[in-house]
């Protein structure tokens, strides 16, 4: 059967600009090697990649009653993604990603929701219910969800993105993760703080690793795989959230941690060749 995923978390409309390099901080001008608008978000990379993987996705998320809301929408909807939209003060989240030739990013943000004025409830926390795991993604509109998921006993999936182990603000999530996904961005040996996530009751700490692959740490030990080889990147934009869902498809059938890891490189490796957020997306 497939795996029932609620997620709680973020999406935007996206202008991105691809660039030779970032820009140094002086007045002048640069040329785009090219531009695009598409749907991005971390919880809208999640969902898309794990409806192309054959998940049943279900959303809650914040986009405004205007035309940016309106595209992200229709697209989502596409993709056979259950949605549950919260109007967020009348505001779609937009960014500008300014991305060089590397892989490198510099976002800004444009425009941000208001957070809810409701706690979780109806029928959004009905589909949290029915679901078989949780993904609760970092946002201040998402606490609630994170609470919500702990009350309902659902196993709940984290992505930390770069942490760097010690900020507070993130504290909550790393609590309640039954699965833990980073990458070493801030974390140049991952291993201390992946065996610390398991040792406070994480089933699962991964740690991405960009071209040297992925790390992985659960009761059992330590696994280590290395990436998934490809010709030539298109767009970095969501191959972590690709990688999560890669994961957490393989993980729910039963597979072991390498497994699993390998599940996540590869689907990674398919959106770094796919210009959107997730294989099949534009």
């Amino acid at each position: 059967m497939s795996p029932r995923v609620f997620i709680a978390g973020p999406v935007s409309e996206n202008l991105l600009i691809q660039l030779d390099r970032l820009p140094d901080p002086v007045p002048h001008m640069v040329v785009a090697r090219r531009h695009w608008q598409t749907v991005g978000g971390t919880s809208a990379g999640k969902a898309l990649n794990l409806a192309a993987l054959g998940a049943e996705v279900a959303l809650h998320t914040m986009v405004g009653p205007d035309e940016a809301g309106g595209r992200v929408l229709d697209l989502l909807r596409e993709h056979r993604i259950h949605l549950f939209a919260d109007p967020g003060g009348g505001r779609t989240e937009r960014h500008v990603n300014l991305m060089d030739a590397g892989g490198g990013r510099l976002s800004i943000y444009l425009d941000v929701p208001d957070p809810p004025s409701t706690p979780p409830g109806g029928a959004a926390l009905a589909a949290l219910a029915a679901a078989d795991v949780a993904v609760i993604d970092l946002a201040e509109y998402s606490r609630p969800w994170l609470v919500a998921a702990v009350d309902a006993g659902k196993p709940i999936v984290v992505d930390l993105h770069d942490y760097d182990g010690v900020g507070t603000w993130h504290a909550p999530w790393c609590e309640a993760g039954t699965m833990v996904f980073c990458n070493d961005d801030n974390l140049p040996d991952p291993e201390p703080f992946l065996r610390s996530l398991v040792d406070r009751g994480a089933e699962v700490a991964v740690a991405t690793r960009g071209a040297r692959g992925a790390m992985g740490v659960d009761s059992s030990g330590r696994v280590d795989i290395p990436a998934v080889p490809i010709e030539s990147v298109v767009d970095t934009n969501g191959a972590g959230d690709a990688f999560v869902a890669g994961f957490l498809v393989s993980h729910l059938s039963g597979t072991d941690l390498r497994t699993a890891l390998g599940a996540g490189a590869a689907q990674a490796a398919r959106c770094l060749t796919s210009p959107g957020l997730a294989p099949g997306v534009p």
